[in-house]
């Protein structure tokens, strides 16, 4: 219920994209959001408010002039016990009329009213949206503080290829929740890794660990969210990158530990979430290991470099966070961890209980001692972290 108790508008324009709009409803709701829809004469030809009275639970507005809102002041009534007024999709049409203060219809009238931040998610054919007139009009609707949900690029209903697909529901859901999250971390950069690392035997085998990635990309979103700016270093994993999130793919621990030697400088946080393997082969084959070459064979390993204490090592060295998956003794295990890397700040959890699953159960262990955060969703325990974090940064907290 990441939205409980928020009050959205969501507004509708035409377009074949309007679909989406029933499965954001769907998702605000279920968010615990209050959504009142409104759609234009246009929208309703692409899904019916039928559709939308269903999913929301409320009435579904169309007429400027209806007549169930007194003194036909729609444009007022609808609009002021808002907090965020969403279109999606949000037509070439309906951005040039926004961005030109034009009040037409219902929709545009009450966004020009409103009090509230406006989000649009535009959905158009590549050259409407590509076209001087609708970059223009986007240009000035971002100056005039109007927050933008996509386009997207990929294929489109008419048969064309490129930008203007609007975004799918879950990616504007994110960026909604995102965007009432508090903004702790204006200003702060953060560095983050996540995932595994693959370290070759030959050309088509690996050591590697157990790690979905998750939980890295859960910390990343986080601190965009709260206002952060964020560099993602990735090993391999199938995982959406975080809207905002400048994501860096590597493969090894020593590709990983070039990329954050190179930007470790100028962050004020650096969180090692990534399940770094402790060992690589000392020399890995050219060719594929035949099977018979494999019986009785022996791999000699050396030790990877250890990114997290490397960091912390540093002069001027960052806020440094660590991550410990552990198996059994998690608290002496965590505090001696926390310990030896010369961090202030260490979250650990039992790896059996998180690896591969969408949720997690952390407890965060610095100076004061242990801080469990419950078990929930991966994202929620990011949050969080990242407000532990951002209290620890402003009492300025970076002792070892």
């Amino acid at each position: 219920m990441t939205l409980k108790g928020k009050k959205i508008l969501l507004g509708l324009t035409g377009g074949v994209a309007a679909y989406k709009a029933a499965e954001l409803a769907r998702g605000l709701v279920k968010a615990g959001a209050n959504v009142r829809a409104v759609m234009t004469k246009s929208a309703a030809k692409f899904v019916t408010p039928t559709t939308l009275q269903a999913l929301t639970g409320q009435e579904v507005w169309i007429d400027l002039w209806d007549k169930r809102v007194p003194d036909a002041m729609g444009h007022i009534e609808l609009s002021r016990d808002r907090d965020l007024i969403v279109v999606a999709p949000a037509s070439a049409n309906f951005m040039a009329k926004v961005a030109q203060g034009l009040a037409d219809d219902l929709l545009s009238t009450l966004v020009l009213a409103r009090r509230c931040p406006l989000l649009l998610a535009p959905a158009m054919n590549v050259e409407m949206w590509q076209s001087a007139a609708t970059r223009r009009n986007a240009k000035t609707l971002a100056a005039d503080g109007v927050l933008f949900a996509g386009p997207a690029a990929g294929d489109q209903a008419c048969g064309e290829v490129g930008m203007g697909r609007m975004l799918e529901p879950g990616q504007i859901l994110a960026l909604i929740e995102g965007g009432f999250q508090p903004k702790r971390l204006a200003g702060k950069r953060f560095l983050v890794t996540a995932g595994p690392t693959e370290e070759p035997i030959d050309p088509v085998r690996v050591i590697t660990n157990s790690s979905s990635g998750k939980m890295g990309y859960a910390v990343a979103r986080a601190a965009r969210e709260a206002g952060a700016g964020v560099v993602l270093v990735s090993g391999p994993v199938a995982l959406e990158t975080p809207e905002g999130v400048q994501r860096i793919n590597v493969r090894s621990a020593a590709q990983m530990f070039g990329e954050v030697k190179a930007r470790l400088k100028g962050c004020d946080v650096f969180v090692s979430v990534a399940a770094v393997a402790d060992f690589r082969p000392k020399k890995a084959a050219r060719q594929k290991i035949k099977k018979g070459e494999r019986e009785g064979m022996v791999i000699e390993m050396e030790r990877n470099p250890d990114i997290l204490a490397w960091a912390a090592a540093q002069k001027n060295a960052p806020f440094c966070v660590g991550f410990a998956a552990e198996s059994e003794n998690l608290a002496a295990n965590a505090k001696a961890k926390r310990r030896k890397k010369g961090i202030p700040l260490l979250a650990a959890n039992l790896a059996q209980k998180a690896l591969g699953s969408d949720e997690n159960a952390l407890t965060l262990y610095d100076e004061r001692g242990a801080h469990p955060l419950g078990r929930g969703p991966k994202l929620e325990q990011a949050r969080k972290l990242v407000a532990h974090v951002a209290a620890m940064l402003r009492s300025g907290k970076k002792a070892r």
